[in-house]
């Protein structure tokens, strides 16, 4: 029997803001690295693994009888961890139970925060280069994205365009510190700077601090939470992936005013309403950690951050400083490169074999720089130094002069 022809596309247009977004630009270079062979310093994953105690607990978890729908909000053992890591590291006395909302992942909780907040027609402040999902998430919704814009190479908070972004409309501001691609750490004046518009202008801050240990050379993160008047103003997020190199997790938790809380755990509802309970167990191990954890992770990856920054400042790039995250931003203007610098991570990974992100992705408003591009450094030395090792082999081929 012949099948019967498939039906008609509808002609109906469908979502216009989804239709007109373009894919995120990491899964692009991760499969045009796959395709080339190319060592990944694109997207930011590590090439390790976690803690073995975390996995273990989360394994051990999975085999306990306890897989079916876990509370909305999170286990009571994760909610727990994450109210006794703000206080430990931060001062801040949580209640777990009305003031935590454990969501999947890091991006979720950016949704799940926005939604709590942000109607129709409502302005939010963001700081770019930025997360390419933070506009998308806030016009989603029926926000309006006002954009600020850090320049290079110090990336500091331009603060006449920044309070001239605030208005009758605004609702909040999002911002990312440690912030990616940068590797800048929002200094205790600047929050404050932060700190004294949120409270002018009445309105919420969602902070998304999922870099907040990994931070360099003796900079710490300081929670805009912390600040006089914002306890009661911020969704503070952060993330298992970040903290414990389990990016696949996909496990993150919102700390926010008990007034908050009830809507970002809505939100949640209607994103994903769960996480898995036996990955949230695990995660809880890994906030109990104690100190020397933390200390010992942050400077393993500091040394890696060294040895990429002197290798790509021996060959010739532009090397701008980082004081936190996964990633070095290079301007490759100084190798002699002429063109973009999509076309700078097209060529190296396909010439090269070394991927990384051009920067302009960080972008949301017109005539970004195009000529900065980002690498990853939380792999293992040995592929740094390869990546290194193919990268000059390419520049004494005067590739970098082909742009």
């Amino acid at each position: 029997m012949s099948q019967p022809a498939s039906a008609p596309a509808p002609g109906r247009p469908q979502n216009q803001l989804l239709s007109g977004t373009g894919t995120t630009i990491f899964p692009v270079m991760s499969a045009l690295a796959s395709q080339h062979q190319a060592i990944n310093l694109g997207q930011g994953f590590p090439d390790y693994d976690g803690p073995p105690d975390v996995i273990e607990a989360a394994a051990a978890a999975l085999k306990d009888g306890r897989n079916q729908y876990p509370p909305l909000t999170g286990v009571p053992e994760l909610r727990q961890a994450v109210a006794a890591h703000n206080l430990r590291f931060y001062g801040i006395e949580v209640d777990p139970d009305r003031e935590v909302v454990v969501t999947s992942g890091a991006t979720e909780a950016i949704t799940a925060c926005l939604a709590a907040v942000v109607d129709p027609g409502d302005e939010v402040v963001v700081i770019e280069p930025l997360y390419d999902t933070y506009v998308p998430s806030i016009r989603l919704l029926g926000g309006v994205p006002k954009i600020v814009r850090l320049a290079p190479p110090k990336w500091e908070l331009p603060r006449a365009e920044l309070a001239a972004a605030f208005t009758p409309r605004t609702k909040a501001i999002l911002f990312n510190t440690p912030m990616n691609p940068t590797g800048k750490v929002f200094t205790t004046a600047e929050l404050a700077f932060i700190a004294d518009l949120v409270t002018r202008h009445d309105i919420y801050a969602i902070c998304d601090e999922v870099y907040e240990h990994l931070t360099f050379d003796g900079w710490k993160h300081i929670p805009l939470m912390t600040l006089p008047g914002m306890r009661a103003r911020c969704m503070r997020i952060g993330s298992a992936g970040k903290s414990f190199n389990l990016t696949g997790w996909k496990v993150g938790y919102v700390t926010c005013d008990a007034s908050l809380q009830p809507n970002v755990a809505k939100a949640h509802q209607n994103l994903t309403f769960t996480t898995p309970p036996n990955l949230q167990r695990g995660v809880a191990v890994g906030l109990a950690k104690d100190n020397a954890y933390f200390e010992e992770f942050a400077a393993a990856l500091q040394a890696k951050r060294d040895l990429l920054d002197a290798g790509l400042r021996r060959l010739g790039f532009g090397v701008l400083e980082t004081r936190g995250s996964y990633f070095i931003t290079t301007d490759v203007r100084p190798l002699g490169w002429a063109g973009d610098d999509m076309a700078f991570c097209r060529a190296i990974t396909e010439q090269a074999k070394v991927t990384a992100i051009p920067n302009s992705a960080f972008y949301a408003a017109a005539n970004p720089p195009s000529h900065y591009v980002r690498f990853a450094f939380c792999k293992n030395e040995a592929v740094l130094q390869e990546a290194l090792r193919r990268l000059e082999a390419w520049i004494a081929a005067d590739g970098a002069k082909a742009g």
